[in-house]
């Protein structure tokens, strides 16, 4: 997908329904500058607001993403070819965040050991000492947090048994064993409990 001929497309359709970004923007509850933005190539529109979008602007969801009018005999094809797109992008993002999950779970924990350090060896008040304990926990603490969101969005997990990809839920992926990105929970498909392992794809 095109991000610069998707914005020229919204821009053009916009003029021809006689709309400035002002307009568009009110319709769609979302600022001026959102408009702008997707116009310039700078963004995209999120999920809700795609058939709003699509809606005010009397084009299909595929014509959007295509960045172009599609003939009836080039519909489906452009379809196929907007799913796959999407698809390569879902699984990009999703490599990308479980590399942010590495990098966040590493820094967490050699913050959190870093400071429980400092606070044992230095020569310092109580109440010094007892706050770098503190900010080591609380570190620790928000940055396994965000790591386990990441774990939980990112990809699917696959069923051994009936090879069922699902995204868990926080609760699972908390309590669950696991060795890396492997984890030992409960299908909700087929209700059996296996190791199961992420994929991206």
């Amino acid at each position: 997908m095109d991000l610069k001929a998707t914005g020229l497309f919204i821009k053009q359709q916009r003029k021809e329904k006689n709309l400035t970004q002002q307009q568009l923007a009110e319709k769609l509850c979302v600022s001026e500058k959102t408009i702008s933005k997707w116009e310039c190539g700078n963004g995209f529109p999120d999920a809700s607001l795609l058939l709003p979008l699509c809606k005010e602007l009397d084009i299909t969801a595929n014509e959007l993403l295509s960045g172009k009018r599609i003939l009836d005999n080039e519909y489906k094809v452009q379809a196929e070819n907007n799913l796959v797109t999407l698809k390569s992008q879902e699984q990009h993002n999703a490599k990308l965040l479980l590399t942010i999950e590495w990098v966040l779970g590493y820094m967490s924990s050699i913050s959190f050991f870093i400071l429980i350090f400092v606070a044992s060896f230095i020569e310092a008040a109580t109440w010094l000492r007892i706050l770098l304990i503190v900010l080591g926990f609380i570190n620790f603490i928000f940055g396994i947090h965000f790591c386990l969101v990441i774990e939980k969005d990112a990809g699917f997990y696959e069923c051994k048994h009936c090879h069922n990809k699902y995204i868990p839920t926080y609760k699972q992926i908390l309590f669950s064993t696991h060795v890396g990105r492997t984890r030992y929970m409960k299908c909700p498909k087929c209700n059996k409990r296996s190791w199961q392992k992420k994929v991206i794809k």
